[in-house]
């Protein structure tokens, strides 16, 4: 029984007046004794001479000494009382600015060191990235705000509102502030030229940071935290938000280039009954109220060209695609791509205007048609975008490669043409997964021999007809389609053809198509017979382009992996052994004990 009455005495717990948390006596004594010899040092140093200026402590010495656990329940107490002190709202529902902090650096930069602009007054957000402060009466603020660093200087004498220690003392790395100031630049002893900063009258503290943002000196490296957590990621790393900027510019550059020359962007749906347009394992769903397993599109293509046949004859549309297959450093599940269709055009037509259009895009967004990409193992590929560029025939270039006379490309569908290929590749020493099919052996020799050597854009071209159920025949040569596809650095980037606009022909395609779906080649089209039908109504000579973008995004900002062209990459689920709470379950419980 004696040891209730002792327990009940090691849980008692009292109010740290600062911080407001509940701490032990023997800490609170401690915390006490240590704010006091700090008050000693700094009225100490304000009786003497000022002189230069000596290396500042970061603010909050003692919380970075926590682990990420300790520092939420911690900041998430502190915030906790203010609001019940309801001296200052932690989340404010307004504030108002008059300036962007890119237009405040470029009309204020000529300032001396010394000098201010006390009559302008400056109110911009800003997140707090480091802070550093001089006794209790001056501290600075390393701040960010779209994209842009700027210093901000606090002095006591020159607050205004609420007491100077009352607006700072509650400030963490990572909150987001709102600055009542005017433009000035600062004159250090150490140095000839001072920082422009905003010398602030007023700091109101706008959403705090409830976690412990990773050291500004280590930074934030780990991949996979950063595709996790991009946020956090756009936060620390400058160059995450310049390859999202750029991705957003490119965009906007091939939005403007076709509607300049009169198309129309359109939207078209991403639920289909049948997988078509592309050849590719689709995602499946199912809509409750229809009672109906439907498929996550492929591609827009069918019903583009539907679009087409009803007379807009000139039609594009931007938008995610998603296919059911690996991830891997190029592919990601939903990705976004540029599909455009204008009536009247061939693909000689087609070749001439995507040299146009993407030599013309990288010269807009980097300034030259010389651009330089590093590959995952190391290499470095100088990429010349500018026109013209080579061409290629496909099955020419295989045969002088393999040394091997191919069959007549209109022979290519039969059992006899497939056992040469199967021969070829085994002569060769290839190998290929089910289902080994013509059209699948084919793009093997292609990979290997053709598009590993393709480093600056290459037009690859003359595809045969069973790699192209959709594309129109050669006008010339039997079994050949009107093509071609253009691969940068190994990688394609666009595909395009002479639409196939003949109903019998087309049908007779996708019944080819699902052979080989019947094989086993999950990927094979199915027969769309509303696309049939509206073929039957008449299709004018098309062209038709495909271009990913994330691919193409990738090339314009040297990145290897598409995870960082993407803002938000799929990812597999993080594997735990076992529950752990999370700081706010820890948090939530405590609260309730």
């Amino acid at each position: 029984m004696s040891s209730q009455p002792e327990a009940e005495q090691a849980q008692k717990l009292y109010d740290d007046p600062v911080t407001g948390e509940k701490v032990s006596k023997t800490e609170l004594k401690r915390r006490q004794k240590q704010r006091e010899k700090a008050q000693a040092k700094e009225a100490k140093a304000q009786t003497k001479p000022q002189v230069a200026e000596k290396k500042a402590a970061p603010a909050g010495n003692l919380e970075d000494e926590l682990n990420p656990n300790q520092y939420f329940e911690l900041r998430c107490k502190q915030i906790d009382h203010l609001r019940s002190d309801r001296s200052i709202n932690p989340y404010p529902h307004k504030f108002h600015v008059n300036t962007k902090l890119a237009d405040f650096v470029k009309e204020h930069e000529n300032i001396e060191s010394g000098q201010g602009k006390e009559d302008v007054e400056i109110r911009v957000g800003l997140r707090i990235m480091a802070q550093r402060s001089y006794g209790a009466s001056l501290r600075f603020y390393d701040c960010k705000a779209e994209g842009v660093s700027i210093q901000v200087m606090c002095d006591a004498k020159n607050a205004s509102g609420t007491p100077f220690a009352e607006q700072h003392d509650h400030l963490r790395r990572g909150d987001w502030i709102g600055v009542i100031g005017f433009p000035g630049r600062t004159k250090p002893k150490s140095r000839d030229v001072g920082e422009l900063s905003i010398f602030a009258r007023e700091v109101v503290l706008l959403t705090p940071c409830l976690h412990q943002l990773p050291s500004s000196h280590f930074g934030l490296k780990d991949k996979e935290q950063r595709y996790r957590q991009r946020y956090l990621d756009l936060i620390l790393n400058d160059t995450t938000r310049a390859t999202f900027i750029r991705r957003a510019k490119m965009i906007s550059y091939l939005r403007q280039f076709l509607n300049d020359r009169d198309f129309l962007e359109v939207q078209t749906p991403m639920m289909n009954k049948i997988a078509g347009g592309a050849t590719a394992r689709p995602f499946k769903t199912f809509h409750n109220d229809l009672n109906m397993e439907l498929y996550m599109r492929v591609a827009p293509e069918l019903y583009l060209k539907q679009l087409v046949v009803g007379g807009l004859e000139r039609v594009y549309e931007i938008g995610r695609q998603f296919r059911n297959e690996d991830i891997d450093l190029t592919h990601n599940p939903e990705f976004t791509t540029l599909e455009f269709y204008c009536a009247f055009f061939d693909v000689h037509d087609l070749m001439d205007f995507t040299e146009e259009m993407i030599s013309g895009l990288v010269k807009s967004v980097t300034g030259s048609y010389q651009t330089e990409f590093h590959t995952v193992d190391g290499k470095v590929h100088q990429i010349n975008w500018e026109r013209p560029w080579p061409r290629i025939n496909m099955i020419p270039a295989l045969e002088e490669a393999t040394g091997t006379k191919f069959p007549p490309a209109d022979q290519f569908y039969t059992e006899e043409s497939l056992e040469f290929f199967k021969g070829l590749i085994e002569k060769l020493g290839m190998t290929i997964s089910a289902p080994v099919t013509t059209s699948r052996i084919i793009d093997k020799l292609t990979g290997e021999f053709i598009e590993s050597r393709c480093i600056s854009p290459t037009f690859i071209t003359g595809h045969p007809m069973v790699m192209s159920p959709l594309a129109k025949a050669d006008r010339a040569i039997p079994g050949i389609s009107e093509r071609f596809e253009v691969f940068v650095a190994t990688k394609e980037i666009c595909n395009s053809y002479t639409e196939l606009n003949d109903p019998i022909d087309q049908r007779r395609r996708f019944m080819e198509q699902a052979k080989d779906k019947d094989k086993g080649d999950i990927e094979a089209q199915l027969i769309d017979e509303t696309f049939c039908e509206a073929l039957e109504y008449g299709l004018p000579p098309t062209g038709g382009f495909g271009l990913g973008i994330d691919r193409m995004v990738m090339f314009l900002t040297d990145q290897y992996s598409i995870k960082e062209v993407l803002t938000f990459p799929l990812m597999k689920d993080a594997v735990e052994s076992g529950h752990k709470d999370t700081p706010a379950e820890t948090l939530a419980k405590l609260s309730v004990n």
